[in-house]
C-alpha cells in the first residue's frame, strides 16, 4: 500500500502537496483562531506540514494518516525537527477507511477528496470523526472560469466539466450539504506556480541522477509537456482553496 513512485519523484522536495504556500497555511491557522489542545485529524496528511506547524504555532494535538510510506516518514522527521513529536503522530495507512477512535475538534482532508470518492463522500467520512460543533476542513479545486472545451477539462485533470464547480457554486454546494462556510483561504496563481514549477525541477534533477531508471522515459515525457500545459490551461482555469465548514 503506497503511492505510485512517480508521485513521490514529482513531489520529492515538497513539504505541502497542494498549491498552498507555507504563508497561506499559516494564514489559515491564524484565521481559524485555533485554541491550544485542539484535537485534529488530518486524512491524506502528506508530509505533515499542516499538523506539525500548527502544533508548533497553536499547540494543537493530532494524528495524520497517509498512504505514502515516504511522506509519512518525512512527516515524522518534520515533527522531530520542530520539536512537536510528542503532540502529533503520523500513521501509514489508507485514509479512505480511517475514523478516529474518539471525536476530534477539527477533521481535515486538504486536497485529496478522492479518499471518499469525491467531495460528498469525503465530507461524510470526516463527519464520522468530528465532535458535535466541530470544524471540518476541505481542500478542493474549482473552476476560475468556465472551461471552453473538453481539451481544457482534460488538461485540468477532470473527467467532465461537472467534476468541478465555479467558486460561488462550490460554496452553495456546501450549504446544500448542510454546512456553513465559516472561513476560506484560496490559492492564487503564484502559489500554483510554486507547486507546479517545483515539480519540474524535482523531475529534472531526478532524471539527471537516474537516467537508466525504468521510469525515466515516462518522467522525461512529462517534463517535456507539463510546463506548457500548465501555463495554457491549469494556471488560467483551475482554482483551489481550503474551506472551513460547520454543520448547520
Amino acid at each position: 500500500m503506497d503511492l505510485p513512485r512517480s508521485f513521490t519523484i514529482r513531489e520529492r522536495s515538497h513539504r505541502i502537496h497542494n498549491p498552498f504556500t507555507g504563508e497561506k497555511l499559516a494564514a489559515l491557522g491564524q484565521a481559524l483562531s485555533l485554541a491550544p489542545e485542539t484535537r485534529v485529524l488530518d486524512l491524506a496528511s502528506g508530509s505533515g506540514e499542516m499538523l506539525c506547524t500548527w502544533a508548533r504555532d497553536h499547540r494543537v494535538v493530532g494524528t495524520g494518516v497517509d498512504i505514502s510510506t515516504e511522506f509519512t516518514a518525512r512527516a515524522r522527521a518534520r515533527a522531530a525537527e520542530l520539536g512537536v513529536a510528542g503532540r502529533v503522530d503520523f500513521v501509514h495507512g489508507d485514509a479512505s477507511g480511517h475514523v478516529a477512535d474518539a471525536p476530534v475538534d477539527l477533521a481535515a482532508c486538504i486536497g485529496a477528496t478522492w479518499i471518499g470518492d469525491g467531495l460528498v463522500g469525503t465530507i461524510e467520512l470526516l463527519r464520522r470523526s468530528l465532535r458535535s460543533g466541530g470544524l471540518l476542513l476541505i481542500g478542493e479545486p474549482y473552476w476560475r472560469q468556465e472551461p471552453p472545451d473538453q481539451t481544457t477539462v482534460d488538461a485540468c485533470h477532470a473527467g467532465t466539466k461537472d467534476d468541478f464547480r465555479l467558486l460561488p457554486e462550490l460554496i452553495e454546494q456546501f450549504g446544500e450539504l448542510g454546512y456553513d462556510v465559516v472561513e476560506m483561504v484560496l490559492a492564487d496563481q503564484d502559489s500554483w506556480d510554486r507547486y507546479r514549477a517545483a515539480q519540474w525541477l524535482n523531475i529534472r534533477r531526478w532524471l539527471d541522477q537516474n537516467p537508466g531508471d525504468e521510469l525515466a522515459a515516462e518522467m522525461r515525457n512529462e517534463l517535456s509537456r507539463e510546463p506548457a500545459r500548465y501555463a495554457r490551461y491549469e494556471r488560467e482555469y483551475l482554482g483551489w482553496g481550503v474551506f472551513a465548514l460547520m454543520a448547520v
